[in-house]
């Protein structure tokens, strides 16, 4: 896997000049930012050697390396989940190949169910920790120690500074900032108002279907890692009439896609 991942990050950088210092994976109905990067080179998934290929509405299925808030970066405009199919190697591989691309920091974005009684739909929320409710860790398997540690602390996933400083310019920019516990669980059917409860008692305030795995994986890595959600429905319990479509999922993420873009920015800016 190694020299896979190696040999895919050889062609994503094919005729740059520079390799990217921060990884960003855009979420459900977030692949707008995209557009706000000043690319140097876009490949589409299907044309990356071993890269799965999209197939969520609202993920456009691009990779895009250039320029946001001064630094290099690379984009991931949509995402993979394991409820399309794919093995959780296959989830996580484009994290691995970020990895060998340069990247020191990995930001990721998922629109997610709110369950804590003190969010509303728009509110977006940090990341503080994280509960693992798919059915296998990503890291089951032989380790290789090029890669990571076989056993590794899970105690500081979310990278405190970068929380502090997403803090800071929220509230420079009068952007009201959540911050909670973010549970990832299989999908693709919505939870239940009986999850929701359950989930809640064991302390998430937000879920979804993503990003737990992409972050274990870069954490193994060493890379420090910002997740942020924005909340696009509320818990059933609290609403027991109202139902959630994926179409109204992506219709709250778009709205609020400004504002990450704007905290996205500022945040490369200050490293």
């Amino acid at each position: 896997m190694i020299e896979k991942f190696k040999k895919t990050a050889d062609f994503i950088l094919e005729g740059l000049n520079y390799k990217p210092e921060i990884g960003i994976v855009l979420g459900s109905g977030l692949g707008g930012l995209g557009d706000r990067i000043e690319a140097d080179k876009v490949i589409r998934y299907e044309d990356i050697p071993d890269f799965p290929v999209s197939t969520v509405e609202g993920h456009q299925g691009k990779l895009i390396l250039g320029t946001l808030g001064g630094k290099k970066i690379v984009a991931m405009q949509g995402r993979f989940h394991y409820y399309e199919g794919y093995s959780m190697d296959m989830v996580t591989f484009p994290i691995r190949v970020m990895k060998f691309l340069g990247i020191e920091y990995l930001f990721v974005s998922n629109a997610a169910g709110g369950m804590n009684p003190e969010f509303n739909v728009g509110d977006i929320m940090l990341i503080k920790d994280h509960i693992n409710h798919f059915p296998i860790n990503p890291l089951i398997g032989k380790n290789n120690p090029e890669l990571g540690s076989r056993f590794p602390d899970m105690s500081k996933v979310y990278n405190k500074e970068l929380i502090t400083k997403a803090k800071e310019i929220a509230k420079k920019h009068n952007i009201s900032l959540q911050e909670g516990v973010y549970i990832g669980s299989t999908g693709p059917t919505l939870e239940t108002p009986a999850e929701y409860k359950m989930f809640r008692i064991w302390g998430a305030d937000a879920t979804g279907m993503s990003t737990v795995p992409e972050v274990i994986v870069a954490h193994h890595m060493g890379i420090k890692c910002l997740g942020m959600s924005v909340i696009t429905n509320i818990d059933k319990p609290a609403h027991p009439d109202g139902e959630t479509t994926h179409d109204e999922v992506q219709n709250v993420a778009g709205d609020v896609e400004p504002k990450m873009t704007l905290l996205i920015k500022e945040l490369l800016s200050s490293l």
